[in-house]
């Protein structure tokens, strides 16, 4: 088939565009597909924030300093300062470059880590409904949609059965749009029109259909406008500090570079000299590295998830996801296996009958093509896999499906009409809540009785009791109907038959993944679709406490005010047959609450609760609207998996918060020193080359704090930023540099009296050196000598001190930055006042760690 474009499906019939793309209601043929995968392509688009490697060079120039400091190089040479012009931008180039080798490096981290989370889809293909990647669905291709589906390609809908598509993504329209088959004779201003397309990214929300693919990748209506889709980045509890903390930077630095610019300047040290130092230091103090080691430890912290089968797909996940405090889940897979098994079968005189089985084939969700079955949930997957089911196929086979109501949460039941022997029969199967409800009557030893309140609450009690004894309990019921179509007012007046009886039966771990989560303090909310009395039982067979012994219903909670609601979901922790409004709700106020929520699920049901959690967390066999909406991805569904995903995002948050103290301690102090300094120097402290390759130098260890270790202490509980207590920090240690910093500075000027040039490569040494060694000392709460630092960060520490005491020895310092040679009693007198101030720092940060909790 040639590549064909530019004709209007949605003005054709479903003969036209099967003849126009030379399809059939069998699909395509496997050869014929890998034919036109040939000449279409793969059915992908350009993701926005994929970034090539010259815009991840360019973005390290963004830096408006690193602007106004290239603009300055720029006027050194028009003043025949050539050699600060050329360090100035060496150093700049310098950094840049070792910013861009790990900036690209992490993000070829992230692009394979999304390799391991696989997007399927159901296609018709040599008239078998198969299940295959995403990635090679084709024009032509004939695509079954059923509840939870994410769309992955444009489709002309050819049959709809109450269908309803969420196309929020995509217009911006926040209801569900009903689809339906007819064509469409005008041609639509606006995508929200086209209501006999399925578009790409978009979502089932409600009912079946059948779609052909008439568009894929880039030649998709959201692929040709993907650049102009308006989409609110989710912002988690991390990002919202980062910016804090960057407009904390921002205002300080502002504050001291205008300070020191105005001292230096009034005490005629010469306006641009001046105003170079002044921005110099202001480079030199900020940490703009900072973006670069957040990106390089998440990378690295996603990578080392990614081995404990934990996927992120968007990397500043990483931090909240260490920082959970508070993890909502579902009961089923999470806390039991996750695989439901049809146990056994009940009518209501408590006797097996088959005939509840044979109805819990018909009316089932399962797409049956030349004998392959594909399962829309694992209560009917589990029917079919019975071994009763076996023997009843035959008899199965003997009605036709006329046609049927499809589940919705609301209802909490499905049903169908078939026909066998010219009797038409109307079943339904699902919640006993709800079909006992629509039910009239019931049958008794044979005989049909009507449904008094003393017989209703008679089968209550039973239900109770299955479900006490660890059952998962789905009602059937009946009534003869002579329609040729059903609608959802149908289902009243039924005759209520008996019950299919499922078992799912705790993980045999998982009292010890809630352990461990414990021990993280990490609080567990169950939040289930199923019976209370069954979770009640899961919940204790695994140890898991209930809050007052409570267990909440969905029901009690419709009738809450917002505040009522919100004291509801702090106060208790188990809450069951929750409708999807529930459990956004429920995280919703857990955030307004100030804590930091993970979300567990993989149903369409859990898709709202996803997106609006700090950390949405799904599993690879999720529906394609949950996968979609999560941050995490786990590859198998287990607390212990998740565990181990929080302790590697903790350990992630702890070697940031290092480089961040780390920095702000030493840098501030020096800007102090400079600030005071400033006021009776007769000369610029450090030259503006001299600042930067300070910085340079100090900057490169700490690339490599991502390979650090973090004490156990840290991992034991979530933690999060406080400026605060950031800024107590900078203050605290930041005025321990200071004093150190004048030491050294009187004893040069008053006892030793340099001259200024060896004055500045003293300074220049002595700074370089206390940034290196105090990150011994910082880098853990511990005395040092008992915790141990990655051999990356020692190594990498120990050459980039020997590099800054030789440079002062070389011709190339002497040319560049004006160094002169230290004499031997100088570098002894700098090696004392480190080990003073290193020894100082860990006897402080045991009484600053003791008052404030960082």
């Amino acid at each position: 088939m040639e590549k064909k474009v530019g004709l209007p499906f949605w003005a054709q019939t479903e003969e036209e565009v099967y003849r126009y793309f030379e399809s059939s209601p069998d699909g395509l043929s496997e050869a014929e597909a890998k034919k036109r995968l040939r000449v279409y392509g793969p059915n992908e688009i350009a993701r926005k924030g994929k970034r090539h490697g010259l815009e991840i060079f360019l973005s390290q120039f963004k830096n408006a300093l690193v602007f106004v400091l290239i603009v300055a190089a720029v006027i050194a040479f028009f003043l025949h300062d050539r050699i600060d012009g050329l360090v100035i931008i060496a150093i700049v180039m310098m950094n840049s470059i070792l910013g861009f080798f790990q900036e690209y490096r992490a993000e070829r981290a992230l692009r394979e880590l999304k390799k391991y989370i696989t997007q399927t889809t159901k296609v018709v293909r040599d008239g078998n409904i198969e299940e295959i990647n995403a990635r090679e669905i084709v024009p032509g291709d004939i695509i079954p949609l059923e509840l939870g589906d994410v769309i992955a390609a444009d489709l002309r809908i050819l049959r709809v059965e109450s269908l309803s598509m969420d196309e929020s993504a995509l217009t911006g329209e926040s209801m569900p749009v009903a689809k339906n088959n007819s064509t469409i004779a005008e041609e639509p201003d606006l995508p929200q029109y086209l209501s006999n397309i399925g578009f790409m990214g978009t979502s089932v929300v409600s009912g079946s259909g059948l779609g052909l693919v008439v568009a894929t990748g880039k030649d998709t209506f959201f692929g040709k406008t993907s650049a102009f889709i308006k989409q609110t980045p989710h912002i988690g509890d991390f990002q919202r500090n980062v910016k804090k903390f960057s407009n904390f930077l921002l205002i300080v630095i502002l504050f001291m570079t205008i300070f020191i610019f105005a001292s230096n300047a009034l005490l005629h040290k010469g306006i641009f000299e001046s105003l170079l130092f002044a921005l110099a230091l202001a480079v030199g103090i900020t940490p703009e590295v900072l973006p670069i080691i957040m990106t390089i430890t998440l990378s690295n912290g996603a990578l080392r998830m990614a081995k404990e089968k934990v996927v992120v797909k968007r990397l500043v996940a990483v931090e909240d996801f260490g920082n959970i405090d508070t993890l909502c889940c579902d009961k089923t897979g999470t806390l039991t296996e996750g695989v439901v098994s049809l146990s056994d079968n009940a009518n209501l005189d408590g006797q097996n009958d088959e005939k509840l089985v044979l109805y819990g084939l018909l009316c089932n969700s399962a797409s049956i093509t030349k004998g392959k079955k594909i399962f829309g949930n694992p209560i009917d997957k589990a029917i079919w896999q019975a071994a009763q089911s076996a023997r009843l196929e035959p008899e199965v086979k003997q009605y036709v499906l006329i046609d049927r109501n499809e589940f919705d949460f609301e209802r909490k039941r499905m049903s169908v009409l078939v026909k066998r022997d010219n009797v038409k029969t109307l079943i339904t199967k699902g919640a006993p809540e709800s079909i006992v409800k629509i039910c009239g009557s019931a049958t008794l030893q044979g005989k049909t009785k009507a449904l008094t309140p003393d017989l209703t609450l008679a089968i209550q009690k039973k239900i109770a009791e299955y479900e006490t004894n660890g059952y998962r309990v789905i009602a059937l019921a009946d009534r003869f109907l002579e329609r040729e179509k059903i609608e959802i007012e149908d289902e009243r007046g039924l005759n209520l038959l008996g019950f299919l009886l499922f078992l799912d039966p705790p993980k045999p771990d998982v009292k010890k993944s809630l352990k461990i989560l414990q021990e993280l303090g990490v609080k567990i909310k169950v939040i289930s679709g199923d019976s209370p009395t069954i979770t009640r039982k899961i919940c204790q067979d695994v140890g898991l406490s209930i809050a007052e012994d409570r267990v909440v219903v969905g029901d009690e909670l419709e009738h809450l005010d917002d505040a009522e609601f919100k004291e509801y979901a702090h106060k208790y922790d188990v809450f069951t047959r929750v409708t999807p409004k529930h459990k956004f709700r429920i995280v919703e106020s857990l955030k307004r609450e100030q804590h930091i929520v993970g979300f567990l699920g993989d149903g369409i049901n859990d898709a709202p609760a996803l997106k609006v959690a700090d950390v949405g967390i799904s599993v690879d066999s999720a529906t394609g609207i949950a996968k979609e909406t999560a941050d995490i991805i786990l590859l198998r569904k287990s607390l212990r998996v998740l565990a181990h995903g929080i302790i590697e995002g903790r350990r992630t948050f702890g070697n940031i918060t290092k480089y961040i103290l780390n920095t702000i301690s030493a840098n501030y102090g020096n800007m102090f020193t400079v600030a005071f300094s400033s006021l009776f120097l007769k000369f610029i402290p450090l030259l503006p080359s001299q600042i930067l390759l300070n910085n340079f130098v100090s900057d490169v260890p700490l690339l490599t704090i991502s390979t650090d270790n973090v004490d156990e202490e840290l991992l034991k509980k979530p933690r999060r930023w406080s400026i605060k207590l950031i800024f107590r920090f900078m203050i605290y240690f930041g005025l321990i540099s200071t004093f150190f910093d004048l030491v050294l500075i009187l004893v040069l000027i008053l006892v030793i009296k340099t001259g200024t040039g060896l004055f500045r490569t003293a300074w220049f040494v002595e700074s370089v050196l206390s940034e290196l060694v105090i990150t011994f000392a910082i880098r853990t709460r511990k005395p040092f000598f008992r915790s141990r630092p990655s051999r990356w960060l020692l190594m990498a520490s120990v050459v980039a001190g020997i590099a800054s005491v030789s440079i002062t020895f070389f011709v190339i310092g002497h040319t560049l930055f004006e160094f002169v040679r230290i004499p031997v009693g100088i570098l002894m007198f700098i090696g004392g006042i480190l080990l003073v101030y290193f020894f100082t720092v860990e006897l402080a940060k045991k009484h600053f760690f003791n008052k404030y909790e960082l």
